[in-house]
């Protein structure tokens, strides 16, 4: 057992250790795609071609965030899923507004101190890497929620064309036969054998998933309950147990999505809505915008020193109370009405100078008075009728666990390392957490995904999410200020290179070969710790803006496989 872990350690590290290449940032055309009545904008021109048909179907978005979801599971097993969870926010046609809830929950037998040794020291890999690792699925029965609830069409007329693109097979890209590659080693360890995804894949091969199409065609015949009732329920569960989780046929049934009230307020003369715990994205996107509000930032110019400064400022704030304060709702007592205050925010930025950065050792959590990834997804649609929405999903990892069910066709999370396996110890990716985010039953583990819209004039402006750990909120905020603040097109906001802090480490991540040496030469004048190692490519962000003719434009990163189509 030693031997194994220390393998997995190893692997683990080797390609952690492993730059990815710098995707080509800037297009050629400013503008994205331009369509006059519905887009989607997802990780995979598949996954949004499929999404366009049901639109063009007469579904509305939510019937197309179902087959969007469902073939990204297919044609994207990085970060697509049927093993995961997510966040969905809408806006309809009349502005209603809301948020679905469908993130992972930790399995009954989970206990607080489930990833430590006797000594109380985390166990390495024991969160990220097997069976252990796995949450409660969420991502079906969010998805058949909101449609359910929304959708127009029927579920085996939305999932028969994900059914055929599982059967039929998709070919594999550039970058999708690296990660095969890079990945191939670990899969072997994690399964005990090859997997269906495996280096011998190259691009421009075709792969067929038939055990996925199988599983689509039983959840297109008998809705949710297959999944967390029925056979696939079994066989899963089966699986599960038989690599050593916990995760048993009761925590299935008894999973449940959660309608959510989102977090919503104005920007300048934006109303802005994003995800509510426990996603910290709504909270902390709001505390950041909030605390830059009273800043001249489109005087500064984009990506300027004083803008760069400001929003990193405001971001080390932001990011050392979601350490303190954010984790499920159902759990915790959150404090957002006082986090999110305009006099608490002043206050919090009160100590800032663009003389020199504020150490993060400086800023604890504010006082109240009475590093995740790119390997999560998101997709935008719009549709024919007015209905907007932003759509996150995960595995968390990339693969998630590294556990494929090969008799199912798609990989299992490994969430449960969202959790503070040791309050005020660092997860994968660097982020702290405290007793808020501490392990319990059924407990949902905190997130960073921020799944947005935004309003100008009470008209829909954009929909927009990212990829990227503890990089989305960052991603998604500057790619809004870019649209804002700096008037660039959805494209050129979607491309523009992107730079982060979280607090701890108190560094600025920023992407390669992405910013101009007399910037980096400022900042670090001004005592700031520059790192290009970490994250050299931060988010993929997937956009959709309504132009001032009412037409859309698209905004597919180029950092990634991304595609918007439309009509």
């Amino acid at each position: 057992m030693k031997k194994l872990l220390f393998l997995l350690l190893v692997i683990s590290f080797t390609q952690s250790c492993k730059k990815e290449p710098q995707s080509k940032l800037l297009g050629s055309n400013p503008r994205g795609l331009i369509t006059e009545t519905a887009m989607v904008v997802s990780a995979r021109e598949e996954a949004s071609k499929i999404g366009v048909e049901i639109l063009k179907k007469g579904g509305n978005a939510f019937d197309a965030m179902m087959a969007t979801e469902m073939a990204l599971a297919v044609v994207y097993p990085y970060a697509g899923n049927l093993g995961g969870g997510g966040f969905l926010v809408y806006r309809l046609a009349d502005g209603t507004k809301g948020a679905l809830d469908y993130r992972e929950k930790a399995p009954m037998a989970a206990i607080k101190n489930m990833y430590l040794d006797e000594e109380g020291n985390i166990i390495k890999g024991k969160s990220t890497l097997g069976s252990m690792a796995i949450g409660v699925p969420g991502t079906v029965a969010g998805v058949f929620k909101a449609q359910e609830r929304f959708g127009k069409l029927d579920v085996k007329s939305i999932l028969k064309p994900v059914i055929e693109l599982a059967r039929n097979g998709f070919k594999v890209t550039e970058m999708q036969s690296e990660r095969f590659a890079k990945n191939d080693s670990i899969f072997k360890v994690i399964n005990g054998k090859e997997i269906l995804f495996n280096k011998r894949l190259t691009q421009g091969d075709s792969v067929f998933n038939v055990a996925l199409a199988a599983t689509l065609k039983r959840l297109a015949e008998n809705g949710k309950d297959e999944f967390y009732k029925g056979q696939t329920a079994k066989t899963l569960v089966e699986f599960i147990q038989a690599h050593g989780g916990i995760i048993t046929l009761e925590d299935m049934a008894n999973y449940e999505s959660k309608w959510r009230d989102p977090i919503s307020f104005q920007y300048d003369d934006l109303t802005i809505t994003s995800m509510s715990p426990p996603s910290s994205g709504g909270i902390v996107l709001q505390q950041i915008m909030k605390m830059i509000e009273a800043f001249s930032l489109e005087d500064y110019g984009h990506n300027s020193l004083k803008a760069v400064q400001v929003l990193v400022e405001a971001e080390k704030r932001a990011y050392a109370d979601r350490s303190y304060y954010l984790g499920d709702p159902d759990f915790v007592d959150i404090p957002t009405k006082a986090l999110t205050s305009d006099v608490y925010l002043e206050n919090r930025m009160a100590d800032f100078s663009f003389e020199a950065a504020t150490p993060a050792d400086s800023i604890a959590h504010g006082k109240i008075l009475g590093d995740e990834s790119d390997e999560t997804t998101h997709y935008s649609i719009v549709d024919q009728f007015g209905n907007a929405i932003a759509v996150t999903t995960t595995l968390n990892g990339g693969y998630g666990s590294k556990l494929y069910a090969s008799e199912l066709g798609f990989f299992l999370n490994n969430e449960m390392d969202d959790f503070s396996s040791k309050p005020g110890s660092p997860n994968s990716y660097g982020l702290i957490g405290a007793q808020a985010n501490s392990i319990a039953p059924q407990k949902r583990m905190l997130s960073s995904m921020t799944p947005t819209i935004v309003e100008k004039d009470d008209e829909f402006f954009m929909t927009l999410g990212t990829p990227g750990g503890s990089t989305i909120i960052t991603s998604v905020l500057q790619t809004i200020l870019n649209v804002h603040e700096f008037k660039l097109t959805m494209q050129e906001a979607v491309n523009a290179p992107r730079f982060h802090h979280q607090w701890r480490p108190d560094e600025i991540r920023m992407e390669t070969h992405a910013f101009d040496q007399t910037l980096i030469e400022q900042l670090k004048s001004k005592g700031y710790k520059l790192n290009f190692e970490r994250t050299p490519v931060i988010g993929r962000v997937d956009g959709i803006l309504r132009l001032e003719d009412g037409r859309l434009e698209g905004g597919a990163d180029k950092r990634g496989d991304d595609t918007a189509v439309g009509f």
